[in-house]
């Protein structure tokens, strides 16, 4: 465990549970041990932040290399406390990153460790459950660990899109699932239509814990062409 997120966990978590009293559910099926990954909806830029402070173990996740790259005091700030919650850097857009990407979850499991993902891709831009990207199912089957979807439940009111620091009022909640298991297709043909299958069934059960809407398209292309549509919970 490294020591700014010990620093973390015995400074600002309980501040920060203080404030927004978080409730949770389902944490019991997060293992005491041994490698796991969490997948998760993603609502707000917050979720990182409040998903750790409730998890009873350090949870690595992918971010943006951006966070890490801001000039001054307040990029450095920035830059290690996006570390000390165990965010690792990582370039998008390109093949080369995304293998980069994939070494870096395999490695944390490798080592036993817990490792989060928003299979997404990127935050909801209305509240609404987007369809999943496959690289979450070829980590599945390369690494050969249970999955726990989970639902981040409040962020987005806590931290909307554009918003720079966490509002007070609202409250939070984290469900986490049992684990799905997909050993048994590891050593079958990894062709895209059995990651597609793996990566919206992990999608299914974060919808039936979140309650969300369900929509069959990329957040990222919604976020690129913006409708009308009011944001629906089912």
């Amino acid at each position: 465990m490294s020591a700014l997120y010990t620093l973390g966990r015995h400074t600002v978590a309980p501040v920060l549970r203080g404030l927004w009293r978080p409730w949770t559910s389902g944490l019991e099926h997060i293992p005491a041990t041994g490698p796991a990954i969490l997948a998760s909806n993603h609502l707000s830029a917050c979720d990182s932040l409040f998903l750790p402070i409730v998890a009873p173990r350090e949870i690595t996740f992918w971010a943006k290399a951006e966070y890490f790259a801001g000039n001054g005091l307040k990029g450095r700030v920035t830059a290690a406390f996006m570390r000390g919650i165990r965010q690792i850097p990582i370039e998008r857009g390109n093949g080369r990153a995304a293998l980069t990407a994939l070494d870096v979850a395999l490695a944390v499991l490798r080592e036993g460790g817990l490792f989060g993902i928003y299979p997404e891709g990127t935050r909801s831009p209305d509240g609404r459950l987007y369809r999943g990207h496959t690289g979450i199912a070829r980590i599945v089957l390369e690494a050969r660990v249970p999955v726990l979807p989970v639902a981040m439940l409040g962020t987005d009111r806590v931290q909307p899109i554009g918003a720079p620091v966490p509002r007070l009022g609202h409250s939070i909640g984290v469900r986490v699932g049992p684990p799905l298991d997909y050993t048994s297709k590891a050593d079958g043909p990894r062709n895209p239509k059995l990651l597609r299958e793996i990566t919206d069934d992990i999608m299914a059960h974060i919808r039936r814990l979140s309650g969300q809407e369900y929509v069959d398209r990329y957040a990222s292309r919604e976020k690129a062409a913006p409708t009308d549509r009011a944001p629906r919970r089912v």
